[in-house]
């Protein structure tokens, strides 16, 4: 199984959490480099993506996420 990591700087980085999740391929964000009201942002576009889509999303770690496409959630 591939797994997508990513570590977006800024918000604007939530477009290639998105395809890659709309794609079926799990993501990592790393969200270290974000400031903390940044990252937030970001987790409740990633919420709002795994309801929308269906899927998971687990905390892996302080600002790293794992998101589960429903394909691959159930599986998990």
């Amino acid at each position: 199984m591939v797994v997508k990591t990513l570590a977006p700087r800024d918000y604007n980085e939530a477009l290639h959490v998105g395809h890659y999740f709309r794609q079926g391929v799990p993501v990592i964000m790393d969200l270290t480099a974000m400031a903390n009201a940044e990252a937030m942002q970001l987790i409740d576009f990633a919420a709002g993506l795994v309801v929308g889509r269906g899927g998971d999303m687990q905390r892996v770690d302080t600002k790293v996420f794992l998101l589960l496409p429903l394909s691959t959630a159930k599986s998990a």
